[in-house]
């Protein structure tokens, strides 16, 4: 799958409607696969305009999306776009951790041509401030085919493993986090993410800035088709991305991607500060919508005060919702 008439069909066979589903170049798009993350997308959507966001949100769907989910995406309005379940040519065996079953189809926004500009987000995220910057944030082009130095941008994956999950690499560990090396200068972290080559080198997937390109996606599909590789890659997208294009993206600053277990003291406390964060990233469980607003609302067993976020953003959500005849319990 070399040359361009190839990096084309590549990306003619993941998206062979290439017509824009909104009236915009530069989109926001998210993944959902099942109705466990309906609430979150629900928030997130309105989380971005709550924040004044020009942009709209894609709902990017598979198969497996049921179709009470497509009435409520239907119901507030939602554009959605369907893509196929992207997975490598090897089975990877992810029973430790199921989410990054889901995980490859992440990478399906670098063949979203018909847009200038996509942005991914998780459906676990809340935007807290506006953050359109990231639609025009300099990245390289299609004619450098993916070998240029900013083939596309994101935070660091934090590789600390402050839950001590026995399961992930035992390289992950602080001494080896890029946010580890920030900590001396904390307020040139709130502006300025570490080098891409910091600690692992290793982006989170949560938040990708893209310039799709036929021949970005080629190279993607290319190493998902290397069974050597592939299966050795413990965190899915996020391990791909940081190999192909090892130092070759834009390190972003964590504010974009908070992830909520950086917020701790003994993780990255040094450097989090509550009112930088434009968008809060709820990775891990359990998801603010599976405890009950009001009791206490944890993450591994501590209280969790970005959970109190959330919650305080979708119940205004659902009592807008309400107000418009909108009560289908999502």
């Amino acid at each position: 799958m070399s040359g361009k008439n190839g990096a084309q069909s590549a990306v003619d066979g993941a998206n062979p409607d290439q017509k824009r589903v909104v009236d915009s170049s530069k989109v926001w798009t998210t993944l959902i696969t099942n109705l466990a993350y309906l609430p979150g997308l629900l928030a997130l959507d309105y989380s971005l305009k709550r924040a004044g966001s020009r942009y709209p949100l894609i709902a990017l769907y598979t198969d497996t999306f049921p179709e009470e989910g497509h009435a409520a995406l239907d119901a507030r309005q939602i554009p959605k776009k369907h893509i196929a379940y992207l997975l490598p040519s090897v089975h990877k065996d992810f029973s430790n951790d199921p989410r990054f079953y889901d995980c490859w189809s992440k990478l399906t926004p670098f063949s979203l041509v018909e847009y200038d500009r996509v942005v991914q987000l998780d459906s676990d995220m809340l935007v807290l401030k506006n953050m359109d910057e990231l639609m025009d944030i300099e990245l390289d082009g299609s004619e450098l085919a993916g070998k240029g130095q900013r083939v596309f941008a994101a935070s660091h994956a934090c590789v600390c493993n402050p839950l001590k999950k026995p399961h992930y690499p035992k390289d992950w560990i602080p001494e080896n986090c890029a946010f580890t090396s920030q900590h001396p200068d904390p307020d040139r972290a709130q502006t300025e993410g570490a080098p891409s080559t910091a600690g692992l080198g290793m982006p989170n997937g949560g938040l990708q800035v893209v310039n799709p390109s036929a021949e970005v996606y080629s190279l993607i599909l290319s190493q998902l088709a290397n069974d050597t590789v592939t299966t050795a890659y413990e965190f899915a997208d996020q391990s791909l991305l940081g190999d192909v294009f090892n130092g070759r993206w834009v390190a972003l600053p964590y504010i974009y991607n908070a992830l909520r277990p950086n917020r701790w003291r003994e993780v990255h406390g040094p450097i989090w500060r509550d009112e930088n964060i434009k968008n809060c990233h709820y990775l891990l469980g359990p998801k603010p919508w599976e405890q009950k607003p009001g009791g206490d609302l944890l993450l591994a067993g501590r209280k969790d005060e970005t959970a109190k976020w959330w919650w305080e953003i979708d119940e205004e959500r659902l009592a807008k919702e309400k107000e418009a005849g909108i009560e289908d319990g999502f």
